[in-house]
């Protein structure tokens, strides 16, 4: 009898080893939770910051173009990357990334094994960047002036007036900015963005570089330019659309000034 149930013992040990164990009764492995997506450890350096990089070329884009408006960088002249950055107290990466954006827009052009030179606008070139915006802005001007009413363009006096502002202090580079600002914020009453994108491009290249000249003359043309952005609202807000028209036409004439 004894070894009859030693031998039912083995038989019953045997067949549970042998059935497997369902998954809902198994116990799970212990892991350690995972990091929450960005967090580091001590252990583990942090990941390179690359927004620091963009914001210095950013910052060196946008000293190069008030240079340009300003004649500080003189058109035809050759300025070497290092040297640049000699200037604004940065490496030359960040300065030849920027030269190559303005390379991109016509500002500059590459010179191998030397740097960028400061591209020389003629009289023709601006004259054809005038009619090219006069075609873009011109319709849009009179259709919006059939369409918005008088208190939107209420609202945009306060940035005709800021280009008045920077005109009187003479800074060609402060009131090409408030001049574009101003265009953008009629353009957007359109909803087109492309639109928008388009023309201010147009508009900063019809700025630089900036031509030879009297600097109070230039500060008498930059007064007289503001002044019509102020009369463009009034014949927008009166829906003129003969003094709009003639307004806008005369206005991108003497945006060669």
């Amino acid at each position: 009898m004894e070894q009859q149930g030693r031998a039912r013992e083995a038989a019953y040990g045997h067949m549970s080893a042998s059935v497997p164990v369902p998954a809902s009764a198994q116990v799970p492995s212990v892991r350690p939770p995972e990091q929450a997506r960005g967090e580091h450890t001590h252990s583990e350096p942090p990941a390179p910051r690359l927004v620091q990089r963009h914001s210095v070329r950013g910052q060196i884009l946008d000293a190069l173009r008030a240079a340009l408006v300003s004649g500080e960088l003189v058109p035809g002249e050759v300025y070497s990357g290092p040297g640049l950055g000699a200037r604004f107290g940065v490496s030359a990466t960040p300065v030849r990334e920027a030269m190559q954006q303005l390379a991109l827009e016509g500002a500059v052009e590459v010179v191998p094994n030397r740097g960028f030179r400061v591209t020389v606008r003629s009289a023709a070139e601006l004259a054809g960047l005038a009619e090219v915006r006069a075609l873009i802005e011109v319709p849009v001007m009179l259709r919006l002036a059939r369409t918005i009413p008088a208190a939107r363009w209420c609202e945009l006096r306060p940035l005709a007036e800021a280009t008045t502002a920077a005109a009187a202090t003479g800074n060609r580079a402060a009131y090409t900015e408030s001049d574009r600002a101003f265009h953008r914020a009629v353009l957007s009453l359109s909803g087109n963005h492309q639109l928008v994108t388009v023309a201010d491009d147009l508009h900063r290249r019809s700025q630089w570089p900036l031509l030879a000249g009297d600097p109070l003359g230039r500060r008498a043309d930059l007064l007289a330019d503001a002044a019509e952005h102020l009369a463009l609202l009034d014949a927008l807000a009166a829906q003129d659309l003969t003094v709009v028209q003639s307004l806008v036409s005369e206005h991108f004439a003497g945006a060669d000034r």
